[in-house]
């Protein structure tokens, strides 16, 4: 796992309006805390943070660079705007290159499942990434499964993931990654065409015929009879 140097500023428990204008300003509010470590409260530089993270990976090892000295440390939480999804607060947590340490990590796929390429099938991709634990350097910035085995009922759990070393997947082995469906088709249903079901009912209109029954309707004459009145 590459290493990564960052500036970092120390910074007082601010308001809400004062820490919107440090957003504002391209800095982020962050906190560096750990085992046997007072809390502080930093600030890095919103866009030399997301170089770090566009081209590392969300658990890369940032050497926070105090004024005391350098601070190892992984990113263990990331809240980012719901609208336009830039980092608005930034947990550090320092770290011993000699612990193990638990994160999760993103699932890369490779390939297109032969059930969806050859038979119309849907892939669920059901869990975009998995925890795992490793020494800080060990720790994989991707997990790469190849999908084209995949046919129609066939899926990926945890157990089928790569075995990686000084990797532990700490998830339940049975949990369930990426699996292969078949579309559901509603069935049409048949429309009858003829001429007798497409025919209106008539209804006609007029005075009840006094030897009829209550409720129906006098009977025309046909064409060429006489009526007498």
């Amino acid at each position: 796992m590459k290493e990564v140097t960052l500036d970092v500023e120390s910074r007082k428990l601010e308001s809400k309006g004062i820490l919107s204008a440090l957003r504002k300003g391209g800095k982020i509010p962050a906190v560096f805390y750990g085992k046997n470590i007072k809390s502080e409260s930093i600030s890095v530089d919103l866009k030399t943070f997301d170089s770090i993270i566009k081209e590392n990976g969300a658990n890369v090892i940032i050497d926070l660079n105090f004024k005391s000295g350098k601070k190892a440390a992984i990113v263990k939480s990331l809240q980012r705007d719901i609208l336009t999804q830039s980092p608005i607060h930034i947990d550090f947590q320092s770290i011993s290159l000699a612990d193990k340490v638990e994160v999760s990590v993103p699932i890369h796929i490779d390939g297109i499942a032969d059930g969806v390429k050859n038979f119309g099938g849907v892939m669920e991709f059901i869990s975009r990434e998995v925890r795992v634990k490793a020494l800080p350097k060990s720790i994989p910035q991707k997990i790469s499964i190849d999908v084209s085995a995949l046919g129609i009922g066939h899926g990926i759990t945890v157990a089928d993931l790569p075995k990686l070393d000084g990797v532990d997947y700490v998830q339940d082995q049975s949990t369930l990654i990426i699996n292969v469906i078949t579309v559901a088709v509603e069935e049409e249903k048949s429309v009858d065409t003829s001429a007798e079901a497409v025919q209106p009912e008539v209804i006609s209109k007029g005075k009840k015929d006094k030897e009829g029954e209550e409720g129906t309707v006098a009977a025309t004459p046909a064409a060429g009879v006489a009526v007498k009145k």
